[in-house]
Parts: C-alpha cells; sequence; structure tokens
C-alpha cells in the first residue's frame, strides 16, 4: 500500500528540510515555555492560549473560531472553554449577530491572569534579542511570507497583518525609510512597523491581498 504524499520522500540534505528541522526546533521551545508559564497561571497551555486569542479581540470570538486559530478540534475548544467558564476568566454572551450563537469574551479576572502569566521574557525571546538588526529584519520579513503563504494555503485562519488589511498601501510614500502608509491613521510607517497582529485590522478580498503583495514584494 502506497500512503499519499510519501512517495517521493524529501531530501534530508536539502536547504528546505533543514529548516523545517530548525523551525521544529524553535515551536518545541516555544511550546515549552508557553507550558511552564500556564503551569504558573495553574492552566494547561491550550487554556492559556485561548486566554491570549481572547486577549486581543475585546469584542469575543466563536467557540468555532477560536479552535480554527489555535488548529485544535471544536471539542477540545469547547471543553478548554467551558473550564475556564468555571474558574471565572471568560464568559459567553449573545451575538449581536445571530442570537442562537455566542460569543466568549475574557473577564476582568481573566485579564489579570493572563497579564502575570505572560510577564517575562522567555528564552526564545532573549535568543532574538542577540541578532544584529538586519538578522531580525530578515527573520521578520521571513515570517511575514511564511504566515501569508500558509493563510493563504487554507493551512491557518486569515491573521490580522498589515498585509491582509483593506487599510495597508504598500509602498506608497518615496522615502526607503517609511515606504507604506496605513489609510486608518493616515500615517507613514516602516517595515519594522509592519503588524503581525493588529486590532484594527479589517480583512481584505483575495483579490485585493494578491494585488497588495504583488506591489509589497515587488516595490
Amino acid at each position: 500500500m502506497q500512503i499519499r504524499g510519501m512517495d517521493t520522500p524529501e531530501d534530508k540534505n536539502s536547504i528546505d528540510y533543514r529548516i523545517g528541522e530548525g523551525l521544529a526546533r524553535l515551536a518545541a521551545a516555544l511550546g515549552a515555555e508557553d507550558r511552564g508559564r500556564a503551569k504558573e497561571a495553574g492552566l494547561t497551555a491550550t487554556q492559556l492560549a485561548v486566554l491570549t486569542l481572547l486577549e486581543g479581540r475585546p469584542e469575543g470570538m466563536g467557540v468555532g473560531d477560536i479552535a480554527r486559530h489555535l488548529l485544535v478540534t471544536q471539542p477540545t475548544a469547547t471543553d478548554t472553554i467551558l473550564t475556564l467558564e468555571r474558574k471565572g476568566y471568560v464568559a459567553k454572551l449573545a451575538s449581536d449577530a445571530d442570537r442562537r450563537a455566542s460569543l466568549v469574551q475574557l473577564t476582568a479576572a481573566g485579564a489579570a491572569l493572563h497579564s502575570l502569566a505572560e510577564g517575562g521574557r522567555g528564552s526564545v525571546s532573549e535568543a532574538v534579542a542577540t541578532l544584529a538588526e538586519g538578522q531580525k529584519r530578515a527573520l521578520f520579513e521571513a515570517l511575514i511570507t511564511l504566515i501569508r503563504g500558509l493563510q493563504e494555503a487554507g493551512a491557518i485562519p486569515l491573521q490580522r497583518m498589515c498585509i491582509s488589511c483593506q487599510y495597508f498601501r504598500p509602498h506608497s510614500h518615496p522615502d526607503p525609510v517609511r515606504p507604506h502608509h496605513c489609510a486608518l491613521v493616515d500615517a507613514a510607517f516602516g517595515d519594522p512597523d509592519l503588524r503581525m497582529d493588529c486590532r484594527d485590522h479589517v480583512s481584505s478580498d483575495p483579490a485585493h491581498r494578491a494585488a497588495t503583495w504583488r506591489v509589497f514584494t515587488q516595490g
């Protein structure tokens, strides 16, 4: 029996494979840090991830959206939210758009616990701080490209990044330091100020995202 996707093994000497290995090690380190922070706060890593997700979305999120963003099953998300609700860290409210649905929101107690759990820099952040500025910028740009590729492939939900926002105007200014423009705040900004997760983000349609990406990468 041939397993789909296994007919052409990946070359373990290729740069692509080695990058994958490196990302896996970073993911393991970040996961260990998350588990450590969560344990100190009396939570599981998934529970802390829910609080982190909701902290940036005061309007709340549906259970299905939470599951998709955290890449967990809906039953796992449901059980996690029920536990957090019993502890008083989240609350469910009726959705204005659909009274049959509910939105999960962070409570004041949940926000306080999240702030406490997220305090301090982990070993990965400390390692990033040792990089030269050029290395940081190259890594940042590579991460944006990777995340965009994953979201356009449907592997992850659309992220609240500048490059997918209808307010983003790449390379609108001649200034090489601040070439981009945010139409929401009517201000120029540079690559280091690109947002990975902006609370004011408004998703653009696929055609607009593709056009914006072409201008951004060819700028």
